[in-house]
Order: structure tokens, then sequence, then C-alpha cells
């Protein structure tokens, strides 16, 4: 799978549970292991396997490769291995601990969300429509 498309799947998977203060970092040049690390923070147990449970999913029907989870019994700190792609779902004590993007943060990835692309979408589409006349509207009737 490309990188690209692995790293939306995985960006959109933790957005659907509402994952707080994602971050995506290119480590291509700092390791041969993988290409990204992502950073997610939820704010309990449940939340962050549910973060880790959504990414696994996601992952899998995109048609891509997920190895053993490490962390799901506690649920303070999940790690999927994504292949490519390595995400830590953290709660914000550990990360806040741990500070994981003093380590990986070197070059951070900008991606487009969902909303964004669907805003320039449709302002675009506004832009270009003519302005409607009423029929009833003074104009219309030369006066």
């Amino acid at each position: 799978m490309d990188i690209r498309k692995l790293q939306r799947t995985i960006v959109d998977a933790l957005e659907d549970v509402k994952a707080q203060d994602i971050q995506v970092f290119n480590t291509e040049a700092l390791t041969s292991l993988f290409d990204r690390v992502i950073v997610a923070t939820g704010n309990s147990n449940r939340q962050t396997r549910a973060l880790a449970a959504s990414v696994r999913d996601r992952v899998k029907a995109a048609g891509g490769e997920v190895r053993n989870p490490e962390g799901d019994a506690s649920g303070e700190w999940v790690l999927v291995d994504c292949g490519d792609a390595v995400v830590h779902v953290m709660q914000p004590m550990i990360r806040a601990y741990y500070k994981l993007e003093d380590i990986w943060g070197g070059k951070a990835v900008h991606l487009k969300r969902k909303d964004d692309a669907k805003a320039v979408a449709k302002t675009s589409a506004t832009a270009t429509k003519a302005p409607s006349r009423k029929a009833g509207s003074t104009r219309a009737r030369g006066a």
C-alpha cells in the first residue's frame, strides 16, 4: 500500500473515534524500519483501545498489513505496527511523560483534513454559480 494512502487511512480511522492531537512524522531519514510515526491521544483506556481497533480494522480493510499490536491489555499506550507506519495511541499523562514528538518529530507531515477538501469543493462550487434574480424584484422588471 502506498504510504500516503496508508497514513490517510490511519488518520481517518483515528479521527472517526475522536482522537486528539494527531501528529504524523516522516521518519524515512531516521530509520529504515518504517516511514511514518503517527501519535494520537485518547482520554481513557477504553478510547485508546477503540482507537487502536479502528486503525487495525481500517488498515486491514484497505488491504494493508497489521502486525502484533502491543499494550491493548492496559490501554494506557497502544502501539499498532502497520508495516511502513507505526501508530502510538496514548493517554495524555503517558504522552507527556515519554514525549515521542521529541524523538521522531524532526519532520512533521501536514495532511489535508477531510473537512478541508469538502470546504474547498463547496467554496469553489458556490463561487462559480451565477447570482440568481428573483422574479418579483424591481431589477428584473426594469424599474
